[in-house]
């Protein structure tokens, strides 16, 4: 196998919008038919070995073959992903998808797998996505030893870039650093929290309030059955929208994100809320345009957390990652440098395989086929000696070529070792 075989077919969200990647995704209705799918790609363009990797703002298909990769091949590959794709896409697929190989490809696939190719760079979760994917397509018998050479250096690489750079440092999502301020705040785990509004904002601040064992949430949301859906994730309970203004057990903590186009949140219905306590409330604000109103802030003293003031510390964080990159790409350039190496040494070490089975056969055969006359005349302490000599001889010759072959790939000279020299007296 040489490098230049690995190709990659790729769209991701710098070369198209995300939702026209779902277009280039391998359709499936559920994971038997997606392994169908998968093996009949692999079979109709004669692929020697093939991994595929969906996610929310990229679709993969690495894979190993000898011939060169072009436009014509990629046409005729995303035509089969999906019949429904247009013949002016297809003849233009150089716009929408990564066409690459050899070294390319490599170094693609590992800046994918450190998150330096993610649409938020440094987020890790990209790299736990390749390995199930590895898996699965392990499990179903589409990858081979070259892939997994591929796969498995490219996730050493990453873990080298995460632990030697901060490019994972500074979170960058919104609902992340909301949590993380809250958190600053010292909330105690009993302390009484009103998520109000149940969509996939509030969704996320759900998953960060389970990690953190807070339990006593009250859920409020238009639509009851959503509130009620999300509070059950919460062991919490859930209220309509239009319960929020009779709600008298008072709060610690408010979480507010709903889809309302203007202030929910106003002075009157926050006094009544407040149920007459004065201490500082933490207020956190995840809509757009603002669910608590201006008058409110000022009028109560309160811990105000809102939206654009996490959006530019976000930027900040982001800008922070980005910096971490080209010491990521320095970490990286290593690897895919002696990718080569290890491809080489790999197809050695395949090659060596047989030779120890072929040398203790040559041993069997010469003990009881060709010298077998003269072994049956021996007594049974020449013939032990015998068996002991030619069992040192096999491994004597199993181990030459394997450190010959060590050598080439090292570049270091084969070390033989010196007979001693007879003692010369007078």
């Amino acid at each position: 196998m040489m490098i230049q075989e690995f190709k990659i077919l790729t769209v991701t969200h710098k070369q198209t919008n995300l939702s026209a990647i779902e277009d280039f995704v391998l359709k499936a209705a559920d994971e038997v038919a997606l392994q169908e799918r998968l093996a009949h790609l692999k079979a109709q363009f004669d692929l020697e070995e093939l991994f595929y990797l969906p996610t929310c703002n990229r679709v993969m298909y690495l894979f190993t073959m000898s011939r060169p990769l072009d436009a014509h091949f990629a046409g005729h590959f995303f035509q089969f992903v999906n019949p429904a794709l247009t013949i002016d896409t297809l003849e233009r697929i150089e716009d929408t998808a990564l066409l690459l190989e050899g070294e390319a490809a490599i170094n693609h696939l590992f800046e994918v797998s450190a998150s330096i190719d993610s649409m938020v760079v440094g987020e890790r979760q990209i790299l736990g996505q390749l390995r199930e994917a590895y898996d699965r397509c392990l499990a179903w018998g589409l990858t081979g030893d070259n892939l997994r050479l591929a796969i498995q250096n490219a996730v050493i690489s990453a873990k080298e870039v995460y632990a030697q750079t901060r490019i994972g440092e500074k979170p960058v999502s919104i609902v992340s650093l909301a949590v993380q301020k809250m958190m600053r705040n010292n909330l105690s785990r009993e302390a009484r929290i009103l998520l109000i509004g149940a969509g996939q904002t509030n969704a996320l601040v759900a998953k960060f309030l389970t990690k953190h064992d807070f339990s006593r949430i009250t859920v409020f949301n238009r639509s009851l059955e959503k509130a009620e859906q999300l509070a059950a994730t919460l062991g919490g309970r859930a209220l309509p929208l239009t319960a929020l203004a009779a709600y008298r057990e008072g709060f610690d903590c408010m979480i507010v994100c709903t889809g309302a186009t203007e202030a929910i949140i106003t002075p009157e219905l926050y006094a009544q809320l407040l149920q007459g306590e004065q201490d500082k409330k933490l207020v956190i604000d995840l809509s757009i345009p603002n669910n608590v109103h201006r008058a409110t802030t000022a009028a109560f003293p309160m811990q105000y957390i809102e939206i654009d003031d996490l959006r530019q510390l976000a930027k900040e964080n982001l800008a922070f990652r980005e910096q971490e990159i080209a010491k990521a790409q320095k970490l990286l350039a290593a690897y895919i440098k002696n990718f080569p190496d290890a491809l080489r040494h790999r197809r050695v070490e395949l090659a060596l395989r047989a030779i120890p089975e072929e040398v203790r056969a040559v041993k069997e055969k010469a003990i009881n086929e060709v010298f077998k006359k003269e072994v049956a005349g021996l007594d049974a302490p020449t013939r032990e000696l015998l068996e002991r000599m030619m069992t040192y001889m096999e491994k004597k010759c199993v181990g030459i070529p394997m450190k010959v072959a060590k050598a080439s790939m090292t570049g270091a000279p084969v070390k033989q070792k010196q007979p001693k020299q007879e003692l010369i007296t007078a």
